[in-house]
């Protein structure tokens, strides 16, 4: 794990989300859009794929793969384009194949300058998400960045006004 380099000379300070489809996502798309074109920073929109669990056919895996990789494609191109809509950040796009938690954090140790993680809480009965759960018990603290948890029903007024 390497120092923080965003504030430092040739850097910038990045925020990361983590885009899933969860109803909740969006909301820490467009606050952290809203935030770092407000401060001149950055954004970074993190795909993960989860582990393929059909392995049994070298044939069948590889064309559920870039079935995977084409959907992360269109997700991040979606999300760019809303992004697009309100803000003149041009987010970068990273796809990993793996556990959620660990990509986070292996990604967050790669790139010195992501200086803060935002992720949305949802607003349903079922609990906060299954992001914010799973980071909570894998212990925040993990980070070597401070992590935002936007509130899930904020609207656009709402995070403008906080971002």
């Amino acid at each position: 794990m390497g120092r923080r380099q965003s504030f430092e000379a040739g850097h910038t300070r990045k925020f990361l989300v983590v885009i899933d489809d969860t109803t909740e996502c969006e909301r820490a798309v467009y606050y952290a859009a809203r935030r770092a074109e407000r401060t001149r920073g950055g954004l970074v929109m993190l795909y993960v794929i989860e582990p393929a669990e059909f392995q049994h056919w070298l044939g069948v895996e590889a064309i559920m793969r870039q079935e995977a990789l084409d959907e992360a494609d269109s997700v991040l191109g979606g999300f760019s384009e809303k992004v697009a809509a309100y803000s003149s950040v041009a987010p970068e796009h990273v796809v990993r194949e793996g556990k959620h938690t660990e990509e986070i954090a292996r990604l967050i140790d790669e790139d010195p300058d992501i200086a803060i993680l935002v992720l949305a809480a949802g607003t349903g009965t079922e609990g906060p998400g299954p992001l914010v759960s799973a980071l909570a018990s894998r212990s925040i603290a993990g980070f070597s960045i401070p992590v935002t948890i936007v509130p899930g029903d904020l609207s656009d007024a709402d995070i403008d006004a906080l971002a």
